[in-house]
């Protein structure tokens, strides 16, 4: 057993925790599979094929953006979105760290 309950959360987990708390809500995750390889949707094209309405598609792709799990980029009057593959990967890469290293 670790003693140092109290210990500082490593900086690397701040930012983990906010990509778990994204990804633990089932419509967030539906978000996720929406996209193919490689591919930037607008809101648009995510409500099309989304249960939701367009303002909850909206505020669940902020909390995903917020988070670090998606980029945007706004082009005219439309913001396209991306999985941000490499942010993903650094997160989860820290966690099999921790789990090798420390468990």
């Amino acid at each position: 057993m670790n003693p140092h309950y109290s210990r500082a959360i490593p900086p690397a987990w701040v930012q983990m925790s906010k990509v778990f708390t994204a990804l633990g809500d089932e419509h967030r995750q539906r978000i996720l599979l929406t996209f193919e390889r490689g591919e930037r949707l607008n809101v648009s094209q995510i409500v099309a094929v989304s249960t939701l309405s367009r303002p909850a598609v909206s505020h669940h792709l902020k909390l995903l953006r917020e988070a670090g799990v998606l980029g945007s980029e706004k082009i005219g009057k439309e913001v396209f979105f991306w999985i941000n593959k490499p942010f993903l990967l650094e997160t989860f890469d820290n966690v099999r760290t921790y789990l090798h290293d420390e468990l």
